[in-house]
C-alpha cells in the first residue's frame, strides 16, 4: 500500500487529470478561440469614410472549432449571422491543419483519461508494472500535455501564418471583402494552455512522489536496571 503522503499526491494528480479533461471538452464546444475587429473595406472604400465615420464600417467576428458568428457593418447597420466550420466552411481553409487540432485535442482527452485513471490506481495500490507505476504516470501526462501544446501551437499556426480569421470573415462574401484590424485569443484557447500547464503539474507531482524522504526516528531511553531497584 502506498503511504499516506503518495497518496495525497497522487489523489491531487487525478483531480487535476480530469480538470485538464474538462478543459478540453468545454474549449472544443465553445465557439469563442479568437475575436476581432473586421472592417468592411470595400464599403469604406466606396463612400471615401475618413476616420470617424470607420466606425460605421467596423464589425465583429468571432469563432471556435466548430462554430462562430460575426456582425457585418457595412454602412446600413450591422447584420449578425452565425456559421459553422463543417462541413462546407473547412473546404475554403486549411483543412488538414483543422483536422489535425481537432484530433491533437482527441487523443489528448484520451490520454488525460488514462493519467486519471493509473493516478486512482496508483493511490489505491502499488502497481507491479513499470507501466502503470509513476514511469507510467510520466508518459501519459507527457502525451496529454505535449498534443495540447500541439494543438495549441497548430492553431497559432492556422491564424498567423494562415490567415484564418481573414478567410473566415470573407466565406460566401462575393461583394464585400473583409480587412481584420484586430485579433485576439480567447478563454477557450487559454483553456488548453491551462490544461497542458495542468499536465505539467502532473509531471511535477509525479517528481515529488518519488522523493524517498528520511525516516524520522525516536530513540527510546534505555531504562538503566541497578541492583537497587532490584531489590525494591
Amino acid at each position: 500500500m502506498p503511504g499516506c503522503f503518495k497518496k495525497t499526491l497522487f489523489a491531487l494528480a487525478s483531480l487535476i487529470s480530469f480538470a485538464s479533461f474538462i478543459l478540453i471538452v468545454v474549449a472544443m464546444g465553445t465557439p469563442k478561440w479568437m475575436t476581432g475587429k473586421i472592417l468592411c473595406k470595400t464599403g469604406a472604400d466606396l463612400v471615401n469614410a475618413t476616420d470617424p465615420e470607420l466606425v460605421k464600417f467596423i464589425g465583429e467576428i468571432y469563432y471556435g472549432l466548430f462554430r462562430g458568428g460575426k456582425i457585418r457593418q457595412c454602412g446600413l447597420g450591422g447584420r449578425r449571422s452565425k456559421f459553422t466550420i463543417f462541413p462546407h466552411m473547412v473546404k475554403k481553409l486549411n483543412t488538414g491543419l483543422h483536422v489535425m487540432i481537432i484530433m491533437f485535442l482527441c487523443v489528448a482527452i484520451f490520454f488525460s483519461l488514462v493519467s486519471f485513471g493509473f493516478c486512482i490506481l496508483n493511490a489505491i495500490k502499488v502497481p507491479y508494472r513499470a507501466i502503470t507505476g509513476p514511469s507510467g504516470l510520466c508518459l501519459w501526462n507527457f502525451f496529454a500535455g505535449g498534443f495540447i501544446v500541439l494543438s495549441v501551437t497548430s492553431f497559432m499556426a492556422a491564424v498567423k501564418l494562415h490567415h484564418l480569421t481573414e478567410r473566415i470573415a470573407n466565406f460566401q462574401e462575393n461583394v464585400f471583402q473583409f480587412v481584420i484590424l484586430e485579433e485576439e485569443f480567447e478563454d477557450c484557447f487559454w483553456l488548453c494552455v491551462a490544461g497542458a500547464t495542468a499536465h505539467a503539474v502532473n509531471l511535477l507531482l509525479v517528481a515529488i512522489s518519488g522523493i524517498h524522504f528520511p525516516k524520522i526516528k525516536t530513540k527510546t531511553e534505555e531504562a538503566n536496571v541497578t541492583a537497587e531497584d532490584i531489590m525494591y
